[in-house]
């Protein structure tokens, strides 16, 4: 497979057990030597879907791309202001990660 271009979703889970927010996406990725590329968009584009997705961006960019067949990759989303589409990279980093976020309550 020299390319894919489908609907998948990114998966932003809290924990092994626990998914906070899942976004259908459209994707686009190309293997290149030594690697692959890919960049995506919200199928859901609308200005609540937008916020909630750029939030689960600025607490941790990592998310699990799930494709049609349920197969899954880790990845890093990086998120541009200025357009709808966001570049997607693979997660190497390690499976454990510690995010700390301040909730207020006025």
């Amino acid at each position: 497979m020299d390319s894919f271009e489908g609907r998948c979703w990114l998966d932003w889970w809290a924990n092994s057990s626990t998914l906070l927010g899942c976004a259908e996406v459209a994707v686009a990725i190309t293997v290149m030597d030594g690697g692959w590329s890919a960049r995506g968009r919200l199928l859901s584009d609308g200005p609540e879907e937008r916020e909630a997705f750029n939030s689960l961006c600025a607490l941790d960019p990592v998310f699990t791309l799930r494709f049609e067949d349920e197969s899954t990759v880790p990845v890093t989303v990086h998120a541009p202001d200025d357009t709808a589409w966001f570049v997607v990279t693979e997660y190497s980093g390690p499976v454990q990660r510690a995010v700390t976020y301040e909730f207020r309550v006025t």
